[in-house]
C-alpha cells in the first residue's frame, strides 16, 4: 500500500506560480511511476504529466508544456509539479498518482488533491 499526500495548492493571480508537492509513504518509491492529474468544476480528470521512476523521462499534456515541470526527489519519496504562467481555466483540484507503469498509473494509487485556485 502507498499513500500520497499533496500539498502546496492555493490561491494565485493568473500568470503567477505555484510548486505542487506530493509525498509518498509504504511501499518504495522509487519504484513507481508518478503521476499529476486535475479536475476542475463539473470537468473530467484530465492528466498533466507523468515522470518515470529515475525521473529520467517525463511526459506533459500538450496544454502545460513549457509552463509545467515535473521531477521527483526519492530520496525525499517526493514527486513536484512547478506550474508557471496559471491560467484561470486551470482551476482544479490536482490530484497525484502512482503506478508501476506508465500506463498503470491512473489505477494505481490516489492522493486526495489539492485545490488551485487561479484567479483572473
Amino acid at each position: 500500500q502507498v499513500q500520497l499526500v499533496e500539498s502546496g495548492g492555493g490561491l494565485v493571480q493568473a500568470g503567477g506560480s505555484l510548486r505542487l508537492s506530493c509525498t509518498a509513504s509504504g511501499r518504495t518509491f522509487s519504484n513507481y511511476y508518478m503521476a499529476w492529474f486535475r479536475q476542475g468544476s463539473g470537468k473530467e480528470r484530465e492528466f498533466v504529466a507523468a515522470i518515470s521512476w529515475s525521473g529520467g523521462r517525463t511526459y506533459y499534456a500538450d496544454s502545460v508544456k513549457g509552463r509545467f515541470t515535473i521531477s521527483r526527489d526519492n530520496a525525499k519519496n517526493t514527486v513536484y509539479l512547478q506550474m508557471n504562467s496559471l491560467q484561470p481555466e486551470e482551476t482544479a483540484v490536482y490530484y497525484c498518482a502512482g503506478g508501476s507503469t506508465m500506463t498503470t498509473i491512473a489505477k494505481g494509487y490516489w492522493g486526495q488533491g489539492t485545490q488551485v485556485t487561479v484567479s483572473s
